[in-house]
């Protein structure tokens, strides 16, 4: 076990979301909502409706303009709400600086909000209570590290990151695990020492190659979430030629915990049908 593999075990996921469709008969359909053209965005959007179009999934883009009010927006996310044909909705982040992306998030209906961005479900993961939805970073980190059979109970785990996207969540989940969890950030004294003494380091800082052979030790398993397209490539937040010869067990970018983001997205849109419907 060296390199964790997301394309590997999203495509297992992939067939069996495939199946569960096709013996429920469903079409489970999700509208993602873009504001503007910024092109990072773009490509997501592209990629969550392709892949989810090959699963059998319904995807819908709703495009507005960048220059559309907040109230414009939030109009839109009500009208899909109330939708009782529309099983998910995500809103594609980030938003222009005229609207309030707290407020855009907050708007979203708990049963529909598969991103698991919503403060309702954000606490049923704080409480560790079944019912919400947990963010896609975050299940698909923990899909993975389960898929490999790689444990948590009892195990020291160092996130680096304190986002509400990726580090909060993870932190979250990992600690209602069993696993004993220190947060880092920028802020933090002595990185290099906490992200040694881990079992588990999971790297969420946006910062290409922050981490180092210096940082890591034998025997650890790194879960690399940050990806940032520098030239004509994408770089992790971890040093991958430099950590991968010394680690247990590594994950690539790309192709480690962002195919496993997409496809927890799709998990996350199957439960939601599936509960709307009675069938949960």
């Amino acid at each position: 076990m060296k390199i964790l593999d997301g394309k590997k075990v999203r495509d297992i996921l992939a067939e069996k979301i495939r199946t569960e469709l096709q013996k429920i008969k469903a079409k489970p359909v999700l509208a993602i909502i873009q504001v503007g053209d910024d092109e990072r965005s773009s490509v997501y959007v592209r990629q969550k409706r392709s892949f989810g179009e090959k699963l059998g999934f319904e995807v819908r883009h709703i495009k507005l303009d960048e220059h559309a009010s907040e109230l414009h927006l939030l109009l839109q996310i009500e009208k899909l709400n109330s939708d009782e044909n529309i099983n998910g909705i995500i809103v594609q982040l980030p938003l222009p600086k005229q609207i309030n992306t707290l407020k855009v998030i907050e708007t979203i209906d708990p049963k529909k909000d598969i991103d698991g961005l919503n403060s309702k479900n954000l606490r049923f993961l704080l409480e560790n209570i079944p019912g919400g939805f947990m963010p896609a970073t975050t299940k698909g980190v923990l899909s993975l590290l389960d898929f490999y059979k790689i444990p948590l109970a009892g195990k020291k785990v160092t996130v680096i990151g304190r986002s509400l996207l990726v580090g909060k969540p993870t932190a979250l989940a990992l600690m209602n695990r069993g696993a004993t969890v220190t947060v880092c950030h920028s802020q933090t004294k002595h990185m290099k020492d906490e992200v040694r003494k881990a079992d588990i380091v999971v790297v969420a800082a946006g910062r290409p190659k922050l981490i180092t052979r210096n940082f890591v030790r034998k025997g650890q398993v790194v879960i690399d979430v940050g990806i940032t397209k520098v030239g004509d490539g994408l770089l992790g937040d971890v040093d991958f030629k430099a950590v991968f010869p010394i680690v247990k067990a590594i994950t690539p970018v790309p192709g480690g915990v962002g195919p496993m983001t997409v496809v927890s997205l799709f998990e996350n849109l199957l439960i939601s049908y599936k509960r709307q419907k009675g069938l949960e």
